[in-house]
């Protein structure tokens, strides 16, 4: 019996990891707006809030974009400090394959307003205040933790490039 037993819990256990590893997580990034008018309307909404912006470049085609996106929705400590600081936008691009001059030409100006960001990889974040300065760009690696992201990691960052934060030198 307690071969059985083992084996029986063996295969669930695998079942669970499989279904789990098949559910496909939500695809947030937009790939129809033109990206350069995307923080324009993020900076609107931030200036009357005393909001900072985070845009996270990457794409539905980056799995662990999806990954951070779906992890700072689930986590209610992670998703509130976002809600008060910051207006927070999936800015897509896509390294991988051409999508025609415009959307070339969009990509690119994008890139370069948010300070050549891809270097890091993707996701990557750029911190932007009110006024469309860059302030930080962050490697996602360093938010990392095993196959996902670590919630210490994660909250330290967002709240060290709070507006408050970065406006009091604290």
């Amino acid at each position: 019996m307690t071969i059985r037993k083992i084996i029986v819990t063996s295969i669930a256990v695998l079942l669970g990891t499989f279904v789990y590893a098949q559910t496909p997580l939500k695809k947030v990034y937009d790939e129809t707006i033109n990206p350069i008018e995307q923080i324009d309307q993020a900076l609107s909404k931030a200036k009357g809030k005393h909001k900072y912006i985070v845009c996270q470049v990457g794409g539905n085609w980056c799995p662990w974009c999806l990954r951070f996106a779906d992890f700072i929705t689930k986590d209610q400590d992670i998703a509130q400090l976002i809600a008060n600081n910051f207006e927070y936008i999936h800015v897509n691009y896509n390294p991988r394959k051409s999508t025609g001059a415009e959307k070339n030409a969009q990509a690119e100006a994008m890139l370069k307003r948010l300070g050549n960001p891809s270097r890091f990889g993707y996701p990557v974040f750029v911190v932007l205040n009110s006024k469309g300065d860059v302030l930080h760009i962050q490697d996602s690696s360093f938010l990392e933790e095993g196959q996902g992201y670590s919630k210490d990691k994660v909250i330290r960052f967002f709240k060290n490039w709070t507006p408050q934060a970065v406006e009091s030198g604290k």
